[in-house]
């Protein structure tokens, strides 16, 4: 997909997200949400759930991609989350976007029941282009336990009211970050868990050293997300180096026939701890 046509890639995912919001608040009101959350279990501790003597895997389910168009494998939510769990996931992210990742709320909704009904519950990240507070909502009603916040995608007063909304509802907020001055932003508002997106969201491309160059800069007590263009274990490794804390992987795994197999060979690196 080219970034030049009507602005940037992201530009015209937010635009999509924006028009697409207006249609489901106008199906669902947010009292249906408020009911739906009530039926809801206590969120897992997303943030917890990252930290740990390894750098954690955040595995991702997604159908889709603006760069490679809908995969060419059968993909099923429940059995994708109960391979990625077996494999030693510390937790799953869930595209939700339709247009540009194939993903819905439903799909949110069955990864979410198979993660907290697992035997090893873990948390579901709602990995979306999140704008407004009914997507925050949405987000906990469908089972999720931490939302995500593109820094380029929203001023600061968004960031600030987003993740004191999620927070309202017991989730984490991951602040996702390209640059130093988006990094800068995501630590004034007081984000806790800072992704670094190797994929530049305006061209799609990728460099793993926007996340080596970055992640000596966050304080040692915030925890870093080493995302995008990560797919073997030596990425992982480099990314350790790099000083994260988990990284997240999509299409690596999910492209396999063997998902838990492929979620093994990338746990258990060890973590180097930022400063040292």
């Amino acid at each position: 997909m080219s970034a030049s046509d009507t602005g940037t890639v992201l530009d015209r995912i937010v635009a999509r997200t924006k028009e697409d919001l207006e249609k489901r608040r106008a199906r669902v009101p947010e009292s249906a949400l408020r009911s739906r959350i009530a039926d809801q279990g206590p969120a897992i501790d997303f943030e917890a759930a990252l930290k740990g003597e390894t750098v954690r895997l955040i595995a991702e389910f997604k159908r889709a991609s603006p760069s490679r168009g809908r995969f060419e494998v059968e993909i099923e939510p429940h059995g994708v989350s109960r391979s990625y769990i077996a494999g030693g996931a510390a937790a799953i992210s869930c595209l939700t976007d339709g247009p540009f990742f194939g993903g819905s709320l439903d799909d949110l909704a069955t990864v979410a029941t198979s993660a907290s009904t697992s035997e090893r519950p873990v948390g579901v990240l709602r990995k979306d282009f999140v704008v407004d507070e009914y997507q925050v909502m949405e987000a906990r009603a469908y089972g999720a336990s931490c939302i995500l916040l593109i820094v380029a995608a929203l001023d600061d007063a968004q960031l600030i009211a987003l993740s004191a909304a999620a927070r309202d509802l017991g989730m984490g907020s991951l602040i996702e970050v390209h640059d130093e001055r988006e990094l800068e932003r995501a630590l004034e508002v007081g984000a806790t868990i800072i992704g670094i997106n190797n994929r530049d969201l305006r061209t799609l491309q990728v460099d793993l050293g926007v996340t080596e160059r970055l992640a000596p800069r966050v304080p040692p007590n915030r925890v870093v997300v080493g995302e995008s263009g990560i797919a073997t274990r030596a990425d992982i490794e480099r990314m350790a180096i790099a000083g994260v804390d988990a990284v997240l992987v999509g299409e690596s795994i999910i492209m396999q026939a063997d998902r838990e197999a492929a979620v093994r060979a990338l746990a258990g690196v060890p973590r180097i701890v930022r400063g040292r």
